[in-house]
């Protein structure tokens, strides 16, 4: 058993997004299976939980990077905990390639859900030798608080915790494919609802530097659902995804972009 684990991948050009480099939801799809790898290898995974109807699921992700694989290039995904505790548990990872260059990190908080009641178990039943988490901080800023968009906000509103959206309310009914093991949505799937919301042409000048993904209620099959969009800079994004029935907020994400030379 090891504190830190790593794997390395082979980017094929059929895992490339249109820009032919890594792909920002193949990159999240990777952090999760190298992060469950480990916690298997660390008897603290799913399988040993599965008698008592439990397993781990993301609370938050952020991911900041600073350029991306390019296709068939080689890179290596660095995962290790950073702290561990009775409520929840924080995962970094570090993303580079053969020589050592760093390509970006990520940070995660993940919690244990019953998968019957879908409610926190938390982490008492589960024990981590002190020697197995790193603590070690990877440089990037945690994620920020989030905040409330609302598509009827008046123009004169002050508030911090309140912003207006900038864009058409878009409306989505999850299907199918958008469904993971624990039957509701994919974190994945998440990921490429926002990145559709560019256009190729957005996608072409600026790349995604940072990305913040906090899940607050869970959404299901068929689940009606507007996303609100608000544009504060030219190239930091906020959205919020929302029941359409009763606006229950179901995740707050930020995207910032940086032009690409």
């Amino acid at each position: 058993m090891e504190a830190i684990y790593q794997e390395s991948f082979f980017l094929s050009a059929g895992e490339t997004n249109a820009e032919q480099e890594l792909s920002l939801p193949l990159l999240t799809a990777k952090l999760i299976d190298i992060a469950t790898a480990h916690a298997n290898s660390l008897n603290i995974g799913n399988p040993v939980m599965a008698d008592m109807n439990a397993g781990w699921v993301l609370s938050r992700i952020t991911i900041e990077m600073f350029s991306y694989p390019k296709a068939n290039e080689e890179y290596t995904i660095s995962t290790w905990i950073e702290s561990f505790n009775r409520h929840f548990s924080e995962r970094a990872f570090r993303i580079s390639s053969p020589s050592g260059k760093v390509y970006g990190y990520a940070r995660s908080i993940w919690m244990v859900m019953n998968t019957v009641t879908h409610t926190n178990v938390g982490l008492s039943h589960l024990q981590v030798p002190e020697h197995l988490i790193s603590g070690e901080i990877p440089p990037i800023e945690k994620q920020a608080r989030h905040i409330t968009i609302e598509d009827n906000l008046e123009e004169t509103a002050d508030s911090k915790s309140v912003i207006r959206a900038t864009h058409p309310v878009f409306n989505y009914r999850f299907k199918y494919c958008d469904l993971d093991f624990y039957r509701h949505v994919n974190t994945v799937r998440y990921v490429t609802l926002l990145l559709n919301r560019f256009s190729l042409e957005e996608h072409d000048y600026a790349f995604v530097r940072r990305l913040e993904l906090s899940f607050m209620h869970e959404a299901k099959y068929g689940m009606d659902t507007q996303l609100l969009r608000s544009d504060s800079q030219e190239f930091l994004t906020s959205f919020l995804l929302r029941k359409e029935s009763d606006h229950t907020p179901l995740l707050f994400a930020r995207i910032l972009r940086e032009k690409r030379f």
